[in-house]
């Protein structure tokens, strides 16, 4: 395999992969070409590479750049804006985990908290709707807790400790 079949297979796969975590699969394919790219990439080489219009590659690199995870710069004697992807790998995953817990879990843990402390007639059913939803908002709250702590001590020794069990 060749490096551009290679490197275009990559982004294509990055993409698909993007939508079953939740982004859309264009937004996936601009993270993969600019994190795989040596040098910052024009929004025209983005657009020309993934055949993409103006419009689609402005609103996901700004979706990009709004997740923390995409950076814009300057080049002298340049107009043109260009953008590069978060490199350090470790640092790129605190980041979508930090976004992700925002965007999608902090989300549930209010509807189940609302959802978990309703008080009504107290049949049967409603006892266990009660419990089972008090249930998942504690289990979701530790969970989101542990994600927490992960991120917010991402130089502790005991979650480099952890991370390395990881891999």
């Amino acid at each position: 395999m060749k490096f551009k079949e290679a490197k275009n297979k990559f982004v294509q796969t990055w993409g698909a992969l993007g939508s079953q975590w939740g982004i859309n699969k264009t937004m996936a394919q601009i993270h993969a070409l600019l994190m795989v790219s040596a040098e910052p990439v024009s929004m025209e080489d983005v657009m020309e590479e993934l055949q993409i219009s103006r419009g689609n590659a402005s609103m996901n690199l700004r979706a990009l750049m709004d997740w923390g995870i995409v950076y814009k710069e300057y080049k002298t004697g340049e107009r043109r804006e260009f953008f590069t992807a978060e490199k350090d790998l470790d640092e790129l995953a605190v980041k979508i985990a930090r976004e992700r817990s925002k965007r999608e879990i902090k989300p549930a843990l209010k509807v189940l908290k609302e959802v978990s402390s309703i008080t009504a007639n107290q049949t049967e059913e409603e006892k266990h709707f009660v419990d089972q939803t008090t249930k998942l908002y504690d289990f979701v709250l530790k969970a989101d807790n542990v994600l927490d702590k992960i991120t917010e001590y991402k130089d502790n020794w005991l979650t480099k400790l952890v991370v390395k069990f990881m891999k």
